[in-house]
C-alpha cells in the first residue's frame, strides 16, 4: 500500500469511492487521504452519495460499513431500537416475507424522513423538536393532522402486512 492513491473511481462520477484496505483503513479517493468511520458517518450525515469498496478485489462493502455504523450508534449510549424491534427484524430473515420486510421499513422511514424535511422547511430546523416537546391541545393544527395522516398511513400498512400472515386485529 503507498502513501499517496489514485483518484480515479472505478464507479460512476457522482459516487464517492472510499477504499477499504485488508488493515481496516479507510481512504477516500476525493481528498487523497484516510478517513474514520466516523467521517464516513459524516459524509452520510451531509447526503453524500458514497460507495464502499474493497481496494484490493472491488467488491461493494457499502452496506456492512453502513451497518458497522449503526452498531456504534446503537452501542453508544442512546439507541433507535429497542431489543424487542431488533429481535422481530431477525425473525424476517428467511422468512418468505423478509423481502417485504425491508420495503416495508425503507418506505415508512423515507415517509417518516419526507415528513420531517416538510416540517423544517415549514417551520425551520428546530421545528420537529419543537412540536415534539408541545404538549397535543398546544400542537399547531397543520401539524397535528399531519401526524394524524402519518399514524392512519402507517397503521393500515401495518395491517395490510399483518394480513399478508393472516394475522387479523
Amino acid at each position: 500500500m503507498t502513501a499517496q492513491e489514485p483518484t480515479s473511481s472505478t464507479t460512476t462520477s457522482d459516487q464517492r469511492v472510499i477504499k477499504k484496505y485488508p488493515n481496516r483503513r479507510l481512504y477516500d479517493t476525493a481528498t487523497s487521504t484516510y478517513i474514520t468511520l466516523s467521517e464516513v458517518k459524516q459524509l452520510v450525515m451531509e447526503r453524500e452519495n458514497i460507495v464502499v469498496k474493497d481496494a484490493k478485489t472491488g467488491d461493494d462493502l457499502t452496506r456492512s460499513i453502513f451497518l458497522q455504523i449503526i452498531l456504534e450508534e446503537e452501542a453508544g449510549g442512546a439507541p433507535m431500537f429497542t431489543e424487542a424491534m431488533l429481535a422481530n427484524i431477525i425473525r424476517f430473515y428467511g422468512h418468505t416475507m423478509q423481502g417485504h420486510m425491508g420495503s416495508f421499513i425503507e418506505k415508512n422511514v423515507q415517509m417518516f424522513t419526507d415528513f420531517q424535511a416538510k416540517m423544517a422547511e415549514q417551520g425551520g430546523v428546530d421545528a420537529w423538536a419543537k412540536m415534539m416537546q408541545m404538549p397535543n391541545p398546544l400542537m399547531p393544527a397543520a401539524y397535528a393532522e399531519q401526524m394524524q395522516k402519518m399514524q392512519e398511513q402507517l397503521q393500515k400498512q401495518t395491517e395490510q402486512m399483518m394480513g399478508m400472515f393472516g394475522i387479523k386485529r
